[in-house]
């Protein structure tokens, strides 16, 4: 494959022109000191819950494993500094789930375990073992665990890996910056899936807003003819997987369906990156670059942290609040989850924080629905959020599922066009919480 692919010629239905506000993107990633300690929920991921396996007292180093699960669909959680553990206690997360969570108090040292070393793969089974040992999950915000992700169901094909580097986000640029810094671990991990899941098309897929990954992915790909960069036009949301997909191949996944039922999958960028790290030095995820911007931030700045550090010591190190944050977003302002306090700890699939002043975070009052079907115009999954919103409010689940509620990815476009300032994806995931609750009963 040619390492300077064409402009994508394939167009998508809907999305929203937003300005980027990519203050970050320029500037070197920063590395925060070792903080006084770490919390680490047992929820990090899509699926089960890990369980602790160390207890208050014991002295844990870095890259052990402190919890994990029996369950298929689960990662493995590691200690991101050494120290001792405090206890394990009860936090609530952004989305307010109450869950358990491992306490380290730093001892400073910073030591590495000795289980630390890189993984010898002999085959498919084994990588995706050597995957699910890393405790890598999807870095771009969802969470769900890559060795499920990489283990192409029976029946299924894949014929196309897409590593994505959108990141269409306002403010967020971790996976900028990722491609930038760690373009030779970005390879390696790209060369394995390649390899080991048979796959012979890769597409490093860019928007056309950022010239700089655009040239250093090309550069980096130029060895293998099977590898491309594919230059993507700049619209929100651009990143989101079934967009994506379409955008690189002009392949559509049905309603209800997975990337592989099209042959493709797709890899977050800092996912790629993480995976190329382990294997090279057998240390698994246990760090995270995190965006941290904002009118409320007085240094704006991407940095590297251990993950479980509370994001009021990563905003310290930024230079504290150049006033005090009206909202506070863990993700990006279109997907990200409103938070209410800076105690709370990154965890894997934290990309960004950022932090809204008074004048940003001004909120429309909604008022009537105007009918005018720019929330329709607008969906990329051809869902009709309007009526998606009455239902909701209604609670009339059969209407919910009957409209496809389950096929809508959040992305916000409909409220983020809405002249009347309705809050349709609140509504759609109450709607979604509907039809869980029918379906679990």
């Amino acid at each position: 494959m040619d390492s300077s692919l064409p402009v994508s010629p394939f167009k998508t239905h809907g999305g929203v022109d937003i300005l980027s506000r990519k203050h970050t993107a320029a500037q070197e990633s920063a590395v925060l000191p070792p903080p006084e300690e770490v919390v680490l929920p047992m929820q990090q991921h899509v699926g089960a819950p890990c369980k602790p396996l160390v207890k208050t007292g014991d002295r844990v180093l870095i890259g052990q494993k402190i919890a994990d699960s029996d369950a298929f669909v689960s990662a493995p959680i590691h200690a991101s500094i050494s120290g001792k553990v405090a206890g394990i206690v009860k936090i609530s997360l952004a989305g307010g789930q109450l869950v358990d969570a491992v306490r380290i108090v730093s001892d400073g040292k910073m030591e590495t375990s000795p289980d630390v070393k890189p993984p010898e793969i002999k085959d498919l089974p084994g990588f995706l073992a050597a995957v699910r040992a890393s405790g890598l999950v999807g870095l771009g915000g969802a969470g769900f665990p890559t060795h499920v992700k990489l283990a192409v169901p029976k029946g299924k094909s894949v014929d196309t890996l897409i590593v994505n580097v959108a990141e269409c986000e306002p403010y967020i640029t971790s996976d900028n910056r990722c491609a930038l810094e760690n373009t030779a671990q970005i390879m390696h991990g790209i060369s394995s899936v390649k390899k080991w899941l048979g796959i012979h098309r890769v597409m490093i897929a860019v928007e056309n807003n950022k010239p700089d990954v655009i040239e250093t992915m090309k550069k980096a790909a130029a060895g293998d003819a099977e590898i491309g960069v594919l230059t993507l036009h700049s619209r929100y949301p651009q990143g989101a997987e079934k967009v994506l997909i379409q955008s690189c191949t002009g392949r559509c996944v049905p309603m209800g369906g997975l990337p592989a039922d099209v042959g493709c999958i797709v890899m977050n960028i800092a996912s790629a990156a993480a995976l190329g790290e382990y294997l090279e030095t057998g240390m698994p995820l246990v760090k995270r670059r995190v965006t941290i911007d904002g009118s409320a931030i007085k240094n704006p700045q991407n940095v590297i942290v251990p993950v479980g550090t509370y994001i009021k010591t990563i905003i310290d190190f930024c230079g504290g609040y150049r006033e005090k944050p009206k909202k506070i977003l863990m993700g990006g302002p279109m997907m990200g989850v409103s938070i209410a306090s800076d105690q709370l700890p990154v965890i894997k699939q934290n990309n960004g924080i950022i932090c809204l002043g008074e004048e940003e975070a001004h909120k429309m009052e909604p008022t009537a629905c105007i009918r005018c079907g720019r929330c329709v115009r607008v969906c990329p999954m051809h869902l009709m959020p309007t009526m998606l919103e009455k239902f909701a409010m209604a609670k009339r689940v059969d209407d919910l599922q009957e409209y496809n509620v389950m096929d809508c990815m959040e992305c916000g476009s409909c409220a983020y066009g809405c002249p009347a300032g309705r809050p349709l994806v609140q509504a759609i995931r109450l709607g979604k919480a509907l039809v869980k609750a029918r379906r679990k009963k």
